[in-house]
């Protein structure tokens, strides 16, 4: 049974897991708790206290993503980069799925599992780890993701989707 994809223009660096799996699985980790800056630490904290009740919440989110956008315009002037792993190949996934996605280019050995960050298309930007295994030379399931980037995994696909239908219906 072939999977239901929708097109999604993604871009995904990965390598074969067992590369060196030690690293792939730290920075597996270390991305999901890419949110544990300061600022975003603080919002949580204040959240839990509940001394975010009175405060208007997307007034509130942009306000962080001001104050990480100039942490990271900080980062750039500095010539520091977050450290990431390096990895060896570079694809452009063209379809999406709940729990799969395409390649635009044969670059996968049918049965391998390997470790990808893809830069998700979404606000605020950032890079989600994932290992996945190879189904074709094109096609993957994802294996390990963590809960919050699956959420917004399958939030993207949704609206990429209802894009889709919105395009389809005005070109009728």
């Amino acid at each position: 049974m072939e999977p239901r994809l929708v097109q999604a223009p993604i871009s995904l660096v990965f390598s074969e897991s067992s590369l060196n799996h030690e690293e792939y699985e730290r920075e597996y980790h270390q991305l999901s708790e890419s949110d544990g800056n300061a600022i975003n630490q603080w919002l949580k904290l204040a959240k839990a206290r509940g001394e975010t009740a009175e405060t208007d919440p997307v007034l509130l989110n942009l306000v962080v993503e001001l104050h990480n956008k100039i942490d990271a315009l900080e980062m750039f002037l500095k010539n520091e980069e977050p450290s990431r792993v390096s990895l060896t190949a570079a694809a452009k996934i063209d379809s999406i799925g709940f729990e799969y996605f395409n390649l635009a280019d044969d670059l996968l050995e049918v049965d391998s599992e390997y470790y990808g960050r893809i830069e998700m298309p979404v606000h605020p930007k950032r890079d989600i780890g994932i290992f996945f295994k190879a189904q074709t030379k094109t096609l993957a399931k994802i294996t390990r993701i963590h809960d919050r980037d699956e959420k917004e995994w399958g939030s993207y696909m949704t609206a990429r989707e209802r894009v889709l239908i919105r395009e389809a219906r005005e070109n009728k």
